[in-house]
Formats: C-alpha cells, sequence, structure tokens
C-alpha cells in the first residue's frame, strides 16, 4: 500500500463553518426571535391576567368557606387604587382579625369594581379608606349588597371578569361583564 505524500490536503475534509455560513445563520435566528417575540410577550400578559382572576376567585372562594365553616360573615374586599385585595371577618375580635389576609395584584393589572344594580354596596375599611366589599353569609350566599362583578384589566386592554353566579352561591371567571 502507497501513500501519496505529495497531496496530503486532498484527503481531508474541511472542519469548522466558514464566517459567511455563521453570520447566515445569526441572520436567520434573529428574524425568527423578531416574529416570535411580540408574540410571546401577549402570551405571557395573557397568563398573567388567568393568572391574577384565579388567584381572586381562589381568596372568594377561601373567604367563602370560612364564612360556612365559622358561622360568621366574611368580607372579600378590592382597593383598586392600591391594586391590593383580601378577606377580613366582617366584625373582627378584639384585638383584630388572625386570619385576615391581604394580596398585591401584579403590577401591570388594574383592578376595578362594577356596581351593577346595586344600590347600597357593602364596604371594608382599608387603611382609612372604604373599599368595595363582596360579603359571604355563614350559609354560603353571597349578599344582596355585594358588588356584581369585579374587574381585571391588563395593560395592553385584556380583561377578565369575576361575576357573580346566578345562584347567588359565588363568583365565577368570566371573558366578558355578562
Amino acid at each position: 500500500m502507497t501513500l501519496l505524500a505529495g497531496n496530503k490536503r486532498a484527503g481531508r475534509r474541511r472542519a469548522g463553518f466558514t464566517l459567511v455560513e455563521l453570520i447566515l445563520v445569526m441572520v436567520l435566528l434573529v428574524v425568527a426571535v423578531s416574529m416570535v417575540a411580540p408574540r410571546m410577550t401577549g402570551f405571557i400578559r395573557g397568563r398573567a391576567l388567568g393568572s391574577e382572576a384565579r388567584r381572586m376567585l381562589a381568596l372568594m372562594h377561601a373567604a367563602q368557606s370560612r364564612a360556612v365553616s365559622e358561622g360568621t360573615p366574611v368580607l372579600f374586599w378590592v382597593d383598586g387604587k392600591l391594586g391590593e385585595y383580601g378577606m377580613a371577618q366582617e366584625t373582627p375580635p378584639t384585638g383584630g382579625d388572625p386570619q385576615a389576609e391581604q394580596v398585591d395584584a401584579s403590577d401591570n393589572l388594574q383592578l376595578a369594581v362594577v356596581n351593577a344594580g346595586v344600590t347600597a354596596m357593602t364596604t371594608y375599611l382599608h387603611q382609612g379608606a372604604k373599599v368595595p366589599a363582596a360579603r359571604f353569609q355563614p350559609d354560603g350566599t353571597v349578599d344582596e349588597d355585594s358588588p356584581k362583578m369585579f374587574r381585571i384589566l391588563s395593560a395592553d386592554g385584556g380583561s377578565l371578569w369575576l361575576v357573580e353566579a346566578k345562584s347567588r352561591t359565588g363568583y365565577e371567571i368570566s371573558d366578558t361583564g355578562n
């Protein structure tokens, strides 16, 4: 077996990529990311909106369960100006309500209460200001003076609603205020 000593490069393959090939791949990646990024931000914002709605609904259910288990009215309140919501006993014992909860909404979301058809709305005193509140009775129903709808609005204009159920046994998530 003889080797050709004069032509060593002819048997080898080139290893690696040329600069032109690398630049072409980078350009394709930048184009792909620029097309996908706006859709991803919209998706993430939509997930934050839905997550906040589910978190509010869970706290409402906790307030309702607490009203039933303790046999005393419990309020679910919303402070739209501060972007906070929570639950507390309507008439707390001396020394305050140790099981009261307060939650800060996500920064890019706004909270609002829609007072549709309620003449004398239930309120809660939060940090010196009266804020609207849903009142859960000891039997688990929603008081008739409670707000009918809570709105969660995102910075991009999307919104979800927590709407009182027709049976007045709680609230449910809706994408419209109906």
